[in-house]
This record gives C-alpha cells, sequence and structure tokens, in this order.
C-alpha cells in the first residue's frame, strides 16, 4: 500500500458514493420561534449507552447556521411517500416549512414532521470539523416510531426509492 492518491475530483468523488443508498431525513429546530431545518443523508447511530445519534451537514449550510445556535434538534425519519418534503427541505427557500403539518417534538419543541416514519429528540453533544462539512453528534432524550408499517425513502444514484425485502 501506497500512501499515492489517484487523482479523481468532487464529481467523481460525489458520481461513486452515489452508488450507496442512505436513509433521507430532516433534522429540524425550533430557534427563536422559528422553525427551520435541511434534509440530511449522512444520518447514523453513534453509542447506545449513552444514546447518541450522528449527522453530517455542510459547513456553509445557511440554514445549519440559523439552526445550529439552538442546541437541540429533532431527526425526521421520512417515509417513502414523503420525497416531496424531503425536495422542499433540500432546496433554498427562506420558509422550508411552508405547507409542512408538524408538531412540537416531546422534550426540546423541535418540529416533529407528520407523517414520519420516526422521530429523535436530541441536544447537540458535541460538533466535530470534518472537512467541508460539520460532524453533529446528538443525546437522544426521546424517541418514537409513527409509522412502523411504513418503508423509509432511500435516495440511490441521484434518485428517490424504497426498500424491498428479499426472499
Amino acid at each position: 500500500m501506497t500512501d499515492d492518491i489517484l487523482p479523481f475530483d468532487s464529481s467523481e468523488f460525489r458520481r461513486v458514493l452515489g452508488h450507496f443508498p442512505t436513509g433521507v431525513t430532516i433534522v429540524a429546530t425550533d430557534h427563536g420561534g422559528k422553525a427551520t431545518g435541511l434534509a440530511v443523508g449522512s444520518f447514523f447511530s453513534v453509542s447506545l449507552d449513552p444514546p447518541l445519534i450522528g449527522f453530517c451537514v455542510g459547513s456553509a449550510s445557511a440554514s445549519w447556521a440559523s439552526m445550529r445556535a439552538s442546541g437541540h434538534f429533532v431527526v425526521n425519519v421520512l417515509a417513502e411517500d414523503q420525497a416531496d418534503i424531503s425536495g422542499q427541505f433540500a432546496g433554498r427557500s427562506e420558509d422550508k416549512f411552508a405547507g409542512i403539518d408538524w408538531i412540537p417534538s416531546p422534550v426540546s419543541g423541535s418540529p416533529r414532521i407528520a407523517g414520519c416514519v420516526a422521530h429523535l429528540d436530541c441536544t447537540t453533544e458535541s460538533i466535530l470539523p470534518g472537512g467541508d462539512h460539520e460532524i453533529v453528534i446528538g443525546r437522544v432524550h426521546a424517541l418514537d416510531v409513527h409509522r412502523g408499517d411504513a418503508g423509509p425513502l432511500l435516495f440511490f444514484r441521484g434518485s428517490y426509492g424504497r426498500f424491498g425485502a428479499l426472499d
């Protein structure tokens, strides 16, 4: 093994990583009376004890800049019939919650999106640098499954899809 890196650009990096399917979540908070959020595909479990989760977000994200200071957030796991919601949150609109039904999550009061598969209500445990992204670690304080019969929304090779169990 050498320390050499074969040349590639960011579009090639993105194309290859696009061949790994990800679940789609909306990370949201209510800070200063304003609900805000963003679509996140890099959501992961960190620890069972204590209960920690993580996600990665672009350091230049305007939505994240306004969310970061709140110190709390909710992760909404989107259902396979919520691709339109993901698209809305992936955009750059001022009010990403326009037309979205939600209720306050039980601990932080962050926006829990109606119809999501599950939610995790968190406080920010730490934020670590990760290149052009930040790695956010959250401590889970409340969680629940709301649509156990629904499949998750998946993203693969630039398109939305759904889970299909192997026989």
